[in-house]
C-alpha cells in the first residue's frame, strides 16, 4: 500500500511529482472537501496525521513483515 497526495486537473486525480503508479491501479481517495462518511475525534486525528507523516517520511514496514510480526 502506498499514502501519497495528489489534485484534480482535468477531471483526472494527478498524484504529486515521484509518484509512480502502474495502470490499472486500484486507488481508494479521500477528499478534504468533500463532506465525510465518517468522523474522527481529536485524538484520531491526530494519530492519522502522524501515521500519515510517517508513510511520507518513508518510515514503513511491509505487509509481509506486518503479518510476519502479527503471527508471533
Amino acid at each position: 500500500m502506498q499514502v501519497f497526495r495528489g489534485r484534480v486537473r482535468g477531471g483526472t486525480i494527478v498524484p504529486d511529482d515521484g509518484v509512480e503508479l502502474a495502470e490499472g491501479s486500484r486507488v481508494t481517495v479521500m477528499a478534504g472537501e468533500a463532506e465525510a462518511r465518517f468522523e474522527l475525534t481529536e485524538a484520531e486525528e491526530s494519530e492519522l496525521a502522524e501515521s500519515i507523516a510517517e508513510a511520507e517520511r518513508g518510515d514503513v514496514i511491509s505487509a509481509a513483515d506486518l503479518l510476519h510480526r502479527l503471527s508471533r
